[in-house]
């Protein structure tokens, strides 16, 4: 069950950093392509769809690689912090599961 919700969580958080690349490509004070390419990135870890995007995005744009780059970075320091959080969760729940225990 940890897993399903560690699922949904990237799943939405890929989403969400989507939506923020496409409002960030018309407003100029958020980075909409890093945006997008973070939230592609995350999405692409889950969806196939996602990698054959930037797979495209990669052979038509070669300039955009260190942009690439960087988006692949955090997309995989977002992933870790999301992974951590469900360990730690799941690590304090087994602390309180054994303290609740009564000696014997």
């Amino acid at each position: 069950m940890n897993k399903a919700y560690k699922d949904i969580a990237i799943l939405v958080l890929g989403w969400l950093l989507l939506f923020l690349g496409i409002i960030g490509v018309f407003l100029p004070f958020l980075q909409g392509i890093l945006f997008l390419l973070i939230g592609l990135y995350i999405l692409s870890k889950r969806s196939i769809w996602a990698q054959r995007i930037l797979g495209k995005i990669r052979r038509r744009l070669p300039r955009l690689s260190g942009k690439m780059e960087q988006a692949r970075w955090k997309g995989e320091r977002f992933i870790a912090r999301i992974e951590k959080k469900f360990q730690r969760k799941k690590f304090i729940k087994k602390i309180k599961i054994d303290h609740n225990r009564k000696p014997r």
